[in-house]
């Protein structure tokens, strides 16, 4: 299983906003999780897709890497988000 890079970032967001609740420091969690997926990196080739995405899936910047990082990778993205899966952009998993 792998994950965006850009995902660390948005746990650590997610963490000091309460959403998600740590019974660990946030470092040692983002740690945890750097061990246990492999962590992909923001490509070029992402980024490009990311921006060619359709108007359909969510302007956030994070989700259009998160997903088109998932395209590029051949990968089905686990989406919280409602709005991603409607978009019908990419396969999910949930």
């Amino acid at each position: 299983m792998a994950i965006s890079d850009i995902t660390l970032l948005a746990l650590a967001t997610l963490a000091s906003k309460g959403r998600i609740h740590l019974d660990i420091s946030l470092e040692s969690f983002l740690q945890k999780v750097e061990a246990r997926f492999v962590v992909l990196p923001i490509s070029g080739h992402a980024c490009a897709r990311a921006i060619a995405l359709a108007p359909a899936y969510p302007k956030d910047p994070a989700d259009r890497i998160i997903g088109a990082t998932a395209l590029v990778e051949g990968l089905r993205l686990l989406a919280a988000d409602r709005q991603i899966p409607r978009s019908k952009v990419l396969r999910t998993i949930w």
